[in-house]
């Protein structure tokens, strides 16, 4: 199989699909990988070690898109990317459909097989390809509250960890995922009082043995949301439900009573955003503020440390690649129940039912339409 692997074109996107040892896995498995020049760099990662690894630099993202069998990404095809694909191409990517119409539209247009990290699901509920990049944007969100906490970057000029005498900052963290977990932990490790909501009660009780003692755990319900905000300094939000669009737990009137240039993270916004006042932003334009509450928005939060996360993302992509090149797609996924929720798209149908809920479009279960 011919794989490819495009520089990515989304803003201050630094990662790479794969690294030299992906492609050397590739390539001793008997495919062919493609890789677009300067796709590695802002990763860290030259030409020649690519080559080194046997795979063929070439110049531009439509000779990388062609002669694909899969493309694997990082994050979903920019508007400029559409007319490079095919139908019957494999691509393997974050999606995120459930966050965007149009996205969804034109890959269906498209006949593209479109395979969404996001939602490759183990029997155990497990998110293998999403849980890098969740925890790498968990522990980057408790770092930006306390970055933007400081005044001169339009926060309440309060100090995460306190001082001796003075009380630390008051984060709240909604949703105790890998996410919310991670964010949690940094908070948490700073210094801050940290209060975590989620809806499982089994979850919370596994986090109360492994969380510090510093982070008080609730159910998380419009009630407590709406009185633990109130005071906060700081909101994570950290709600995922699996390749659906990210519940609104956060109004806009909750927002309002917040305290005057109070933070909020909302790494949900790749999924819609849980904060009903948040709208994407990116790394050139991180924040904006509203009700006087400082938001950040960023879609592609790991892009900021892109050598870590492209290494990470394909420790867990490589696998599930190599299964398709190997098998091809049909076989892979009538094989793999993981891959095969994976599957979003095919053939210009929605095979995710979140996806086709979303947008009110007819949904076709994978069983029936990968014969």
């Amino acid at each position: 199989m011919i794989i490819s692997i495009p520089k990515e074109i989304k803003n201050n996107e630094n990662r790479v699909a794969i690294t030299p040892a992906g492609v050397k896995a590739f390539n001793q498995a008997g495919h062919q990988v493609l890789v677009q020049k300067s796709a590695g760099l802002g990763s860290g990662i030259e030409d020649n070690e690519y080559i080194n690894a046997g795979a063929s630099i070439l110049e531009t993202a439509k000779e990388v898109f062609n002669p694909a069998e899969m493309i694997m990404k990082v994050k979903e095809p920019l508007t400029s990317e559409y007319d490079l694909l095919r139908p019957g191409q494999i691509l393997f990517t974050y999606f995120h459909f459930a966050s965007s119409l149009e996205l969804t539209q034109a890959m269906m247009k498209r006949k593209v097989i479109c395979i969404a990290y996001e939602t490759v699901q183990t029997e155990d509920g497990y998110l293998p390809l999403l849980a890098p990049m969740s925890e790498v944007a968990g522990k980057m969100a408790g770092h930006i509250a306390a970055y933007y906490l400081a005044l001169p970057y339009g926060g309440r000029g309060v100090l995460m960890g306190g001082v001796p005498g003075v009380a630390p900052a008051k984060v709240v963290v909604v949703g105790g995922g890998t996410v919310g977990t991670n964010a949690a932990k940094v908070a948490a490790g700073i210094g801050a009082n940290v209060t975590l909501l989620d809806i499982s009660i089994n979850r919370l009780k596994y986090l109360a043995d492994v969380l510090p003692k510093n982070i008080t755990l609730l159910i998380s319900n419009q009630h407590n949301i709406e009185e633990e905000i109130k005071d906060a300094d700081a909101v994570i939000g950290a709600v995922l439900i699996p390749g659906a669009k990210a519940p609104k737990l956060i109004t806009e009137e909750m927002i309002k009573k917040m305290k005057p240039n109070s933070v909020i993270v909302d790494v949900a916004i790749d999924q819609g955003g849980c904060i009903e006042t948040s709208r994407p932003t990116s790394h050139s334009d991180p924040v904006f503020k509203l009700h006087n509450v400082l938001h950040y928005c960023v879609t592609n939060m790991p892009g900021a440390f892109a050598r870590t996360s492209t290494f990470a993302l394909t420790n867990a992509t490589l696998p599930y690649g190599l299964e398709i090149a190997n098998k091809g797609y049909k076989k892979a996924i009538k094989e793999n129940k993981a891959l095969a929720k994976g599957l979003n798209v095919i053939d210009g149908k929605i095979t995710y039912q979140p996806v086709a809920k979303a947008f009110k479009l007819k949904y076709y279960p994978v069983e029936e339409v990968n014969g």
